[in-house]
């Protein structure tokens, strides 16, 4: 647990592409089918990208993830995230850059790798038993594949799922087992964001099993470089939302979501200071990366 010596990095998400995903993923927002009330358009200019990341390291970011909508990469957006990746790293923001694009293949993902994209988040979402359940566009194993070809082609995994969207404790524990198997560099814990226009109604956790599943994350993906509270957390901790990091996470997203908003960056980077935390200023790198 962190004992407020442990360094808390903070991530900054881009939402490159916006709500023109196909996909019938019942808790997400993005997809066109249920006609969420969110922002939809194609891809960002690479001057907002860059602009965006700029105030994300002025905020406290040591990280930078650059998303989009859909099943997965294509030549053009392989091609636009690469694009995006050099005009960012050309700025010597410091930050590190993580892709987050959906299924992909070793030949796309080396090319990101090529423009300086460090890390690759691909989640499994939830266990392969339950994935049916809310999706059924795509599989649980093309998910699980995606994430061994990220590490195939040589850049750090990124690998989470979400919680509260009616799964059993026998399904969190599937996915967390999973999860560990593919050894990931850091791993996302999402918390189900309830939204009118979805299929699935509520969040089915409470504050405390959120904050158990926090933990157990920790014990069973014990060389997971950063346990990450991402999407939800608000709304799931509301006043008590900085305790997650006495329960095993050092790491969370500032500013807004991908559809969603969050707290203001500096409210949380007020919040950590005078909590005591410790802000990590810069990634760490790892041995292997030495």
């Amino acid at each position: 647990m962190n004992d407020n010596n442990e360094e808390i990095f903070l991530c900054a998400i881009c939402n490159v592409e916006s709500g023109t995903c196909n996909e019938d993923c019942k808790f997400c927002t993005q997809s066109v089918r249920y006609k969420a009330d969110i922002q939809r358009y194609t891809l960002k200019s690479i001057e907002q990208i860059v602009l965006e990341a700029a105030k994300a390291r002025a905020n406290g970011a040591v990280g930078f993830c650059l998303v989009t909508a859909g099943l997965g990469l294509t030549e053009k957006k392989t091609k636009f995230i690469a694009q995006a990746a050099r005009a960012i790293n050309k700025e010597n923001l410091g930050l590190r850059l993580i892709a987050c694009n959906g299924t992909a293949t070793v030949e796309q993902l080396k090319e990101l790798k090529a423009a300086g994209i460090s890390n690759y988040n691909h989640n499994l979402e939830t266990s392969r038993d339950f994935y049916p359940t809310i999706c059924t566009t795509h599989s649980w194993d093309e998910r699980y594949q995606t994430c061994l070809n990220v590490k195939e082609a040589g850049l750090k995994l990124v690998c989470g799922g979400i919680f509260g969207m009616g799964e059993t404790q026998e399904d969190r524990i599937s996915m967390l087992e999973a999860i560990n198997s593919l050894d990931p560099m850091n791993v996302p814990l999402n918390f189900f964001h309830p939204n009118e226009a979805l299929p699935i109604v509520k969040n089915t956790i409470n504050r405390e099993e959120a904050f158990d599943l926090i933990t157990l994350a920790r014990k069973m993906i014990p060389n997971a470089h950063k346990i990450m509270v991402a999407g939800g957390r608000e709304l799931m901790f509301g006043d008590e939302q900085y305790e997650i990091f006495k329960r095993g996470a050092n790491a969370f997203v500032i500013g807004d979501y991908l559809t969603t908003t969050g707290r203001t960056p500096k409210d949380d980077v007020d919040a950590l200071e005078s909590y005591g935390y410790k802000i990590a200023k810069n990634f760490h790198v790892m041995p292997d990366e030495k």
